[in-house]
């Protein structure tokens, strides 16, 4: 019974918690104001997960899905029906069972309109071959080997116009991490893996890669790093199939462990725009690196969708799915 009332009063909570404004917003440029109207706020609209992971708007289904990447579970909201059970498992399906963070993670549309999946538990990245509507935990490898070994567990990942796919591949997914004996790759990758499924490793000197995105003109590839000890987003020039000239972009290693979260999930907006989770909560960059204003938010945040018009705004946040209407 007192279980049972425990749950009650959680569930309450937490109901509680939905449509109500979460955070603040910091302005630090004046150019902020041409991104963020004065009176945008921050509200809850999802809310229980385990760990909240990989944004991605569809908009032709106005729906937003995302992962619980402990939970093995795909959600979808939308404004109707709130948060509903969308797919799962969503990152590991073998039978065995083990520990460590399973599910999937990045999300992502190829240029067909199939929805793409990092999947931490069974090491790729994968094709969903149901359609959108009609979603089954039935996948197609794109891409789960680098010379003959394992990926660590494919974390976020963009796509080009050509439907080239670049992805990052650090340590998370594994249940011991870098301790891990399952462990096959000694570096954390950065690739590219091409429509045909060939794999190409572009960098291995980031400690941990994590959130990738293209700038609008697919000329810039910026990278974050979640290494508490050198918390940094990089970008470099794309050559082809290659990286050139990369650079620190930003570097908030001074700021790590002083507020939550890390550099972790990033999205870029057609103007060249930054939004990144970080310490903190959101931090919103210029294109050429200038914090314009800062998203505060009191728990650890992990990715970031936009919609096609640029307007709205959603964060995964912990255990929180958060909507900011920019303009």
């Amino acid at each position: 019974m007192k279980t049972s009332l425990i749950a009650f009063l959680f569930v309450l909570l937490l109901s509680s918690c939905r449509g109500k404004e979460f955070g603040s917003i910091e302005r630090i440029d004046p150019d902020f104001d041409l991104i963020v109207n004065q009176n945008a706020k921050i509200e809850i609209i999802a809310d229980g997960m385990d760990w909240s992971e990989g944004p991605l708007w569809v908009d032709s289904l106005k729906m937003l899905l995302f992962s619980d990447v402990p939970a093995n579970t795909i959600y979808k909201w939308t404004p109707k029906n709130g948060k509903e059970v969308y797919l799962t498992p969503s990152g590991y399906t073998d039978t065995a069972k083990r520990g460590g963070e399973t599910g999937s993670n990045g999300l992502l549309l190829n240029n067909s309109g199939r929805l793409i999946l990092c999947q931490h538990g069974n090491r790729q990245i994968a094709e969903m071959e149901s359609d959108l509507a009609h979603p089954l935990p039935n996948f197609k490898t794109i891409a789960d080997t680098f010379q003959g070994k394992r990926f660590n567990s494919p974390n976020d990942a963009c796509i080009r116009k050509n439907g080239d796919i670049f992805f990052t591949d650090p340590p998370y997914g594994l249940e011991r991490n870098m301790q891990d004996s399952l462990k096959e790759i000694p570096f954390q990758g950065v690739y590219l893996v091409k429509p045909d499924g060939k794999v190409k490793l572009l960098l291995d000197s980031i400690t941990r890669p994590n959130g990738i995105a293209l700038t609008p003109d697919e000329k810039t590839l910026i990278v974050a790093n979640s290494d508490k000890n050198r918390l940094r987003w990089y970008s470099y020039d794309i050559k082809n199939d290659s990286l050139t000239r990369g650079k620190i972009f930003y570097d908030a290693t001074g700021v790590a462990g002083t507020q939550l979260g890390s550099a972790d999930g990033l999205k870029i907006d057609k103007n060249g725009n930054i939004f990144a989770t970080g310490p903190g909560g959101v931090w919103v960059f210029d294109r050429k690196g200038r914090v314009l204003g800062r998203f505060k938010i009191p728990v650890a945040t992990s990715n970031i969708a936009l919609t096609p018009d640029q307007k709205t705004l959603f964060v995964t946040a912990d255990m929180y799915v958060l909507r900011i209407k920019l303009r």
